[in-house]
């Protein structure tokens, strides 16, 4: 679940910091970029276990209603939403369950959320369209969920506020963990019962490399990254830059230098997004071009030794 674009976002995030802090030990420094990212499952595991806990909490709801209306003798209400396949496989997944337990976490303490949920859910068009729906099968299950999730949980800035009350790590991580989650929705298979995968951690021990690859390069070898920005313009001068866009540029150019499978331009467009969302207004700009100097300064004098993109006019004003 952990892909690169999260690996580097994370890795823009607490370089800054380490200069920000004053050099903190690189070893441990480095646990805190591990540990960073092993919050990001956390936060993916937490999204698919509020499904269940919404689901859980209607049932409840329901309950209690089907027993008035034993009471009263009238008409009890419909079970269909809580007897969703989709959210009962969900309920039941192994991997979900012993994340539960491994890690103690829970929406136990969030009570009053997840009633707000259920009784926003209750009054969507989304859920009113469902109930209706004459037609039965695990499909209509698992896309109403999807549906739900986008409209309820993917935009809520009342969930956003108690996410960053569980955890600092998980600020800027939903944006991206949303995907996964909506990933995982439409991957489920009702073949797989409870022993449907979900995402793991990392896809593979690459991805995992690349993390800690890159960090350490970025660090260790500042210094002769930052001759490669001031030799690739006669014109470099620091103090026109945002230190955020110092910082972004010496990890594209760890980048660039040390993963010889990642093209250029891939790596020049990354760090331009993320110069854009965290940086100053002009430095995606900026960044697109100077990146774009650096790498032909270092492709010319024969230390990147792949294809550099051909160069856009757009690039030349630094």
């Amino acid at each position: 679940m952990i892909n690169r674009e999260l690996i580097r976002i994370k890795i823009v995030q607490l370089t800054y910091a380490y200069y920000q802090n004053g050099h903190k030990n690189m070893s441990h420094a480095e646990k805190e970029l591990m540990f960073s990212l092993s919050k990001a499952y956390d936060l993916y595991n937490m999204l698919l276990m509020l499904i269940v806990a919404v689901n859980k909490e209607m049932r409840k709801k329901l309950e209690i209603l089907s027993n008035r209306a034993e009471r009263e003798g009238t008409q009890p209400p419909s079970f269909k939403f809580v007897d969703n396949r989709f959210a009962l496989q969900l309920e039941e997944n192994h991997m979900l369950a012993a994340f539960k337990e491994s890690s103690k976490m829970s929406w136990d303490d969030d009570t009053e959320f997840v009633r707000k949920l259920v009784k926003n859910i209750e009054q969507s068009q989304v859920y009113q369209d469902y109930m209706e729906e004459e037609e039965d099968n695990y499909e209509i299950d698992r896309e109403v969920w999807r549906k739900l999730y986008k409209m309820f949980i993917q935009e809520n800035d009342e969930l956003d506020g108690i996410l960053e009350e569980k955890s600092l790590y998980w600020n800027d991580d939903k944006e991206v963990v949303d995907t996964f989650v909506l990933k995982t929705i439409k991957r489920f298979n009702p073949k797989a019962a409870g022993k449907q995968e979900l995402l793991p951690e990392y896809k593979d021990e690459e991805d995992k490399d690349f993390a800690s690859k890159l960090f350490r390069s970025t660090i260790l070898k500042a210094d002769t990254y930052q001759k490669y920005m001031s030799d690739a313009s006669r014109n470099w001068d620091f103090s026109r830059l945002a230190y955020m866009d110092v910082v972004i540029m010496q990890i594209a150019i760890a980048e660039m230098l040390s993963f010889p499978n990642i093209p250029v331009s891939v790596t020049i467009n990354e760090y331009v997004d993320l110069a854009k969302l965290y940086s100053t207004p002009k430095s995606g700009g900026y960044i697109n071009g100077m990146l774009d100097a650096i790498a032909r300064h270092l492709h010319d004098a024969g230390l990147l030794l792949k294809p550099v993109p051909e160069r856009k006019e757009d690039n030349m004003n630094i």
